[in-house]
């Protein structure tokens, strides 16, 4: 079993920035996918980045620009740099991975948005 741990989350105004980050029980080195997802009350759980392995970062169009995906994979940890943060990016975020055909994910952090 692989465990996400994240951290990071917290309160903004609108233009500051955040990040976020998650660290794996086991090796990210050889992961397929890294990412990063978020759902807002009421709404169905996003995509808002995702590294495939040989691949570019595929980032969803409110966030792009604005959003970085970084990682240290010695030390099994990938980043989320949030800059210029506006209103509409308040929810949960989760951090994800997949290994083979199993997938996993974080356990959630807030974050806040205030105008």
């Amino acid at each position: 079993q692989v465990q996400l741990v994240e951290s990071g989350g917290g309160s903004a105004q609108a233009g500051e920035s955040l990040r976020l980050s998650c660290t794996a029980s086991r090796s990210s080195a050889d992961l397929q996918v890294i990412g990063w997802y978020r759902q807002a009350p009421g709404k169905q759980r996003e995509s808002v980045a995702i590294v495939r392995s040989g691949m570019s970062t595929d980032y969803a169009v409110s966030v792009k620009g604005r959003f970085t995906v970084s990682r240290d994979n010695a030390k099994n940890t990938w980043y989320l740099q949030m800059s210029s943060l506006k209103p509409e990016a308040a929810a949960v975020y989760y951090c994800y991975a997949r290994w083979g055909p199993i997938s996993y994910w974080g356990q959630g952090t807030q974050v806040t948005v205030s105008s």
